[in-house]
């Protein structure tokens, strides 16, 4: 094995948080001028299209939960409610414990690494600035490349970037978006982090997978073990 490609959000970042979408939707609810609720629900129901570039970045999506919502915002309301949202979405990126140290030992053992996310135009505009990217070899983003796990094409792109096989990459995720269904039909090895230690945080995943991988670990830093055994087996 020569790679190991991550899912983000509840895999490499803190699953104790990921409660907080809400709260941080509010925010921006209010900067747009709509309810609360009835923005939560409208971004929700859009979330493959978001993920997937359909209404373009940020400032576009906002005008169009609005519009959902019956408001047509003004620019000054779309100017605060930009702000609002990437100030709302940072938090989300925090590592979980252990996560960058894992990284940086995957890292010194050869081994190339990249992410593959569903997720929105602010991940892709904020990735440089995160602690991760110092440590990540390449990013397969849904929102730059037009469709979300578990298309394949997503999984060959993690490869060829990652200048290797499939059949040689690991796929460690929390099991949301089918992504383990197509790790394991791309050709990869699939990893399930059932995020144990963290009650209730399941109840976050979009489209949870009914496949079950036969590697699980219960905690991200347990990779590090997995992949040391798996290595000595080969030997």
């Amino acid at each position: 094995m020569r790679a190991v490609v991550f899912d983000f959000f509840g895999t490499l970042t803190d699953p104790g948080i990921e409660g907080g979408r809400r709260d941080a939707a509010a925010v921006t609810a209010a900067a747009l001028g709509v309810p609360a609720a009835a923005f939560w629900a409208a971004m929700v129901a859009s979330f493959t299209e978001r993920i997937t570039g359909v209404h373009g970045g940020t400032r576009d999506v906002l005008r169009e939960m609005a519009r959902r919502c019956g408001v047509e915002p003004g620019e000054v309301r779309l100017d605060a409610a930009v702000e609002a949202h990437h100030h709302g979405s940072v938090p989300l990126w925090k590592p979980r414990p252990g996560a960058l140290e894992l990284l940086a030992a995957l890292r010194g053992r050869g081994l190339r690494l990249a992410v593959l996310s569903d997720c929105g135009a602010e991940l892709c505009q904020g990735w440089a600035g995160t602690p991760y990217a110092p440590l990540v070899d390449a990013t397969v983003f849904s929102w730059q490349e037009g469709t979300r796990k578990p298309d394949p094409r997503l999984y060959a792109a993690a490869a060829e970037r990652l200048r290797t096989a499939a059949d040689e990459c690991w796929y460690v995720g929390d099991g949301g978006s089918r992504e383990h269904q197509g790790a394991l039909a791309a050709g990869m090895r699939p990893v399930l982090v059932t995020n144990a230690g963290y009650p209730g945080a399941g109840r976050h995943r979009d489209d949870p997978d009914p496949y079950v991988p036969a590697d699980l670990i219960d905690d991200l830093p347990q990779l590090l073990a997995l992949t040391n055994a798996w290595d000595r087996r080969l030997q």
